[in-house]
């Protein structure tokens, strides 16, 4: 199946090139904002946040009189991004250290690294790297005040919630309110993946946010120029014994010619087989035949199939303790593409982990939350001179409409094509959409000037639309009511003027009517924009989407509004399935739209066998221009999918 999305890049180098203090671009944005005491750093895998943090922790120690600086990471393997760096050489004033005994991302227990936290606290140390558990655990019992002039930095800030049963979240907001500590927060996306906010809307308001973008990332690398994502659909089992005559769906995609993270289903996924342990012997078995593995590294060695060449496999999926430590100490000191060749995961290796040499992050099963989609495209998307494309593939089960977990799959696919959606978003170059005055008004390099448009009347609407347009994007396309809307006769004014403006009232509240219409226009605009295409003819541009072509010179808010955002994802489901997969999700979608009681679908089921008596075998067609057939279609649909439920 061809990818749903190909990005290519100019590679300008700009990413990836240091000023005269070792700094890459999205560092030294980062550091000129190093006298925030709240500070959020939002920037893509690869980007270089933890050094980013390394230069603005030791800012804060030599001259901001902050004496002590703790680093939480969400898992232990994490912490090696922290570890001892000499930036001196490089031009900085002071180089990175941590003593070994103050690097708590180690083996042992938590109990022994929160009572060496606590002992940190009234030593003349100044910095500890720790997990968010530990922190966590330390946290219980002592007096925020310990805090004081200290700085806190969370890696992955999205584990945090505002949900007071957030235990990071809630240890948060008590050392904003009842301490003078900084804090640093770093994350590649802002959102969480549920329903529940990062921040409280007034916590929010007090960091300084710094915000890197995927478009910039990747258009400033030297080596790496285009980005694949795309899905894989298979029938059955994703892998099959060896000895199976049927061909396996994951060696259809898995080319272990490549530099290929897989990550296995979670245990509790439909796709799993529940045994993740034998899962992982039936994929080496359908690579090759195991060799050998190392004791000292825990490298297995698997001879592969066909021309016996030897690939080195690591399975992080074994959570042994001192077998999953062997291999991650040895992945932390891979120098070369020679030394790894294909790493099988679970929950393992999705953030913070550092493989440059990935081309493929291989995912088994369907992916409901941007973030992690984001984690696990940002393993294979490090710049590396071994690597000229990157390439995510979702290997996902096909919907089958005579499986009782229809809806179940078809919701998921939908998110799996939403987060894919805004991929394609955040992967494009930004517009700077402004107000157009008068015909003579023309728009700058970069600009769109649209007649109508609201531009930002207050700095906290300018800070959302520059710095929170794709998390707010997320809450908005993973909305269950708009997932409804992802059909070509859904009014596009009801999307755009009723239910996007209460999606962006629940977010914030705090906001006026007047402020909620100007971010509803920037979400929109942005939204049409991004997913229509350019094209020129003579000396004239015009926007090509929803069918139509509009002269950018013509634009107006009026006229955008009439055109369906989400449009593109009905034309990306079309595209990517066979009639039958798009029919079932089409009714799966139409089935929570239909408004139908018991007794009228009862009604109607004679006329609905007649119909179809006398079309030859032909059910009636929801999109059907006779109203009678569409009622009857909707009949038919809500029929199924009571059955469904009832499982008949």
């Amino acid at each position: 199946m061809p990818n749903l999305i190909d990005v290519t890049y100019a590679q300008t180098g700009k990413s990836t090139t240091t000023n005269d203090m070792g700094m890459r671009e999205m560092q030294e944005r980062a550091y000129s904002a190093r006298d925030a005491q709240y500070l959020l750093l939002k920037a893509p895998p690869a980007s270089g946040k933890s050094r980013a943090l390394m230069f603005i922790a030791l800012d804060k120690l030599h001259k901001q009189g902050v004496k002590k600086a703790i680093v939480a990471v969400p898992e232990k393997s994490i912490g090696g991004s922290f570890s001892d760096t000499e930036l001196t050489k490089h031009g900085f004033f002071a180089d990175w250290h941590v003593k070994p005994e103050y690097n708590l991302c180690t083996a042992g227990g938590d109990a022994s690294k929160t009572k060496t936290l606590l002992r940190f606290l009234d030593s003349d140390e100044r910095v500890l790297i720790c997990t968010h558990a530990t922190l966590r655990f330390a946290f219980n019992g002592l007096e925020e005040e310990k805090l004081n002039d200290t700085l806190i930095a969370i890696d992955e800030f999205h584990h945090v919630s505002a949900d007071g049963e957030n235990k990071l979240g809630e240890l948060l907001r008590s050392v904003m309110q009842k301490s003078s500590a900084h804090i640093v927060a770093m994350t590649g996306s802002y959102f969480r993946g549920d329903s529940k906010p990062v921040l409280m809307p007034d916590d929010e308001a007090k960091f300084t946010k710094v915000v890197y973008n995927y478009y910039e990332q990747l258009n400033g690398y030297t080596h790496l120029k285009s980005l694949g994502i795309g899905y894989h659909f298979y029938q059955g089992r994703y892998h099959l014994p060896p000895k199976n005559k049927e061909i396996s769906a994951l060696m259809e995609v898995l080319d272990t010619d490549k530099k290929t993270i897989l990550h296995i289903p979670n245990v509790n996924a439909g796709e799993s087989t529940k045994d993740k342990y034998q899962e992982v012997d039936t994929i080496l078995d359908q690579i090759g035949d195991t060799v050998s593995q190392d004791q000292e590294t825990g490298v297995i060695l698997v001879k592969r199939h066909g021309d016996g060449k030897m690939l080195k496999v690591a399975n992080l999926v074994d959570d042994h303790s001192a077998n999953r430590d062997r291999i991650v100490t040895y992945l932390r000191t891979i120098k070369s593409p020679e030394d790894m060749d294909v790493i099988i995961a679970l929950g393992m290796a999705k953030e913070g982990f550092d493989w440059p040499y990935c081309e493929h992050a291989l995912t088994v099963g369907y992916r409901g939350s941007l973030t992690e989609v984001i984690q696990i495209i940002g393993r294979c998307t490090r710049d590396s001179d071994n690597k000229t494309h990157a390439q995510f593939t979702n290997l996902i089960a096909q919907p089958d409409a005579e499986d009782d977990q229809v809806t179940f799959a078809v919701n998921n696919m939908l998110k799996a094509i939403t987060c894919s959606l805004l991929m394609e978003q955040v992967l494009a170059p930004n517009f700077k959409f402004k107000t157009k005055l008068s015909d003579d008004d023309k728009a700058q390099a970069g600009e769109m000037k649209i007649r109508g448009f609201k531009e930002p009347s207050s700095n906290r609407v300018k800070q959302i639309v520059e710095d929170d347009l794709e998390d707010l994007k997320v809450n908005i396309l993973q909305d269950n009511d708009i997932k409804k809307t992802m059909t070509i006769d859904f009014d596009p004014e009801i999307i755009n003027k009723v239910m996007i403006p209460k999606i962006i009232r629940v977010k914030y509240p705090d906001l006026s009517d007047q402020e909620i219409e100007e971010i509803r226009q920037h979400v929109v605009v942005d939204s049409v924009i991004k997913s229509a295409s350019i094209e020129q003819s003579g000396d004239k541009r015009f926007i090509r989407t929803a069918n139509k072509f509009i002269n950018i010179d013509d634009l107006e808010i009026d006229l955008i509004d009439k055109i369906n955002p989400f449009q593109q994802a009905y034309e990306i489901l079309s595209k990517s399935v066979n009639a039958k997969i798009f029919k079932v999700i089409q009714e799966a979608i139409e089935a929570t739209r239909i408004q139908m009681s018991p007794e009228e679908a009862f009604e109607l089921w004679p006329k609905i066998k007649a119909f179809v008596k006398n079309s030859g075998g032909v059910e009636p067609n929801i999109s059907a221009i006779d109203l009678r057939e569409r009622r009857l279609a909707e009949a038919l649909i809500y029929i199924k999918e009571q059955r469904r439920k009832q499982g008949v």
